[in-house]
Formats: structure tokens, sequence, C-alpha cells
């Protein structure tokens, strides 16, 4: 019997936590909602991203799942417990995933700028480590670039010297992406640091923290990821979104169209 998994998203960020998925075990079976109409989320107000997440609620409500992955970290911060609150499945979110990763004094977090402006992340590290101090830095423009069809690099890299200088003057010794979406250009911020600064995949501590509470059947272990029983909704430019999945994923998949309670 395979587990039944959601994930949401605004758009593509969710696809580095259906990689970390699926890499990790083949006994699932995804339903992966994109909210295309309203991407990006960051620089939504901290009541609309509340009334999204209930129309969120309202949509995976009867779908029978066994788990859901909040992949956006804006409403990780500004709405998670609307969604635990109003669902009977656990609900795993990236921000308190990550905490445990952390493990030196000095942190920087690249975030959209809703996120940055719950300082959700910084009081979630600050609360479980002594003497930790947080650096953080809002990206504004990475979203909307790297939801392109095509990433422009030129453009992202002007971003990412931008957005990161702010953090390498202080010294950080780890940088969390606090974005789903900020994972796949990692490529590209590696290049811009030192080496031994490290940067924290927070899909990668959420897999985890999942893989723990359900238990791997050693006969479904795998090290190739297969996207078999994944199955893609979005709520608007399902062409689009195809596109975007075949540059990403390099597969090609169904697409379907769904309403939430409003999308306007």
């Amino acid at each position: 019997m395979k587990l039944k998994i959601g994930i949401f998203d605004s758009g593509i960020g969710g696809f580095t936590i259906l990689n970390s998925l699926l890499h990790s075990r083949s006994d699932v079976e995804v339903l992966y909602l994109a909210d295309t109409k309203r991407v990006p989320y960051g620089s939504r107000n901290f009541h609309q991203i509340r009334s999204i997440a209930s129309e969120i609620c309202d949509w995976f409500s009867d779908k029978n799942l066994d788990a859901l992955f909040i992949a956006c970290n804006t409403t990780n911060a500004c709405a998670l417990d609307i969604l635990e609150n109003n669902l009977n499945f656990p609900c795993f979110d990236l921000i308190n995933s990550v905490s445990d990763a952390v493990t030196k004094k000095h942190v920087g977090i690249l975030a959209t700028p809703t996120t940055i402006k719950s300082s959700y992340y910084k009081k979630v590290i600050e609360s479980k480590i002594k003497n930790v101090k947080v650096f953080q830095q809002a990206c504004p423009d990475f979203v909307p670039e790297i939801e392109k069809t095509v990433i422009d690099r030129k453009k992202i890299n002007y971003l990412s010297d931008l957005y990161l200088n702010t953090l390498l003057k202080e010294n950080v010794e780890e940088i969390i992406l606090g974005c789903s979406h900020y994972p796949l250009i990692c490529d590209i911020l590696k290049n811009k640091i030192n080496s031994k600064i490290r940067i924290i995949d927070p899909s990668v501590s959420l897999i985890d923290k999942f893989n723990k509470l359900f238990l791997i059947n050693q006969y479904y272990v795998c090290d190739s990821i297969l996207y078999d029983d994944v199955n893609f909704f979005v709520t608007s430019k399902s062409e689009e979104f195809s596109r975007k999945v075949k540059y990403w994923l390099e597969i090609n998949k169904e697409i379907k169209l769904v309403n939430l309670r409003s999308n306007d």
C-alpha cells in the first residue's frame, strides 16, 4: 500500500521537496498542487496568505492523504496554524524541520520578503540554539526569475551577488535557502561563496523528519527517481507549467487544471 502525499507550492519550488522525497523512497503516490494563478506568494501580505491557506485546506481535505508537505515557506511562515488545525492528517513544514540542521552560530537566511518580514525562521532558530546570530536577506526577484520557463542565468548571477553580499559581510557560516525555489539555483549560489560556508536545503530536513515518522520498508528504498505516481495540478497556465516540468524534471506529464475556492 502506497502512502498518499500532498505537496503544495505557489509554483515549481516544490520540485525540490518532490525530488528529495522520491530519491529516498518509492512507496508514495504524490498529488502536487501549484497555485500558478497567484505565484509568487512572497510579495503578498499576511492576510492574503492566510486566506489562500484556507482554500488549500479545502482542496486537500477530501483527497485521503497520509500527509501534506508545505513547500511554500511564505505559507509556512504566515498560515501554518490554519493548515494544521483544519486538516486531519500531519502537515510537514520547512521552517520547523530545518532548525535541527543548523550547526553554526552565524547563520544567514535567504527568503521572500513576506517570509523575512515574519521573522519565522529567525524566531524558530533562536528558540532552539543558544547565542546564535541570525541574519536575514529578502530576495524579491528570485522567484519571478526562477519561475520563467527558461531561466536567465545572467540575471540570476546578478541577483545572487546582490542578495548574498549582505550575508557575506556578516561572516555567516551557514546559509539557509528559505524558499523552496532557491535550491533550483543552488549551483549558482555555491559559486558565489567560500566553500567553507555550508548551504542548507530545508527540503532535505523535511523529508528526513517525514521518513522518521513514516518508516521505509527496505524494499522501497531507492537511489533513482521515478515520477510514475506523481500527479500535477495547477490553477492556471497548464501548458506553461508542463514546459517547466519538462525543463526541471525532464519528464512529460499530464497537467490538470483545477479551481480553488476563489482564485482572485
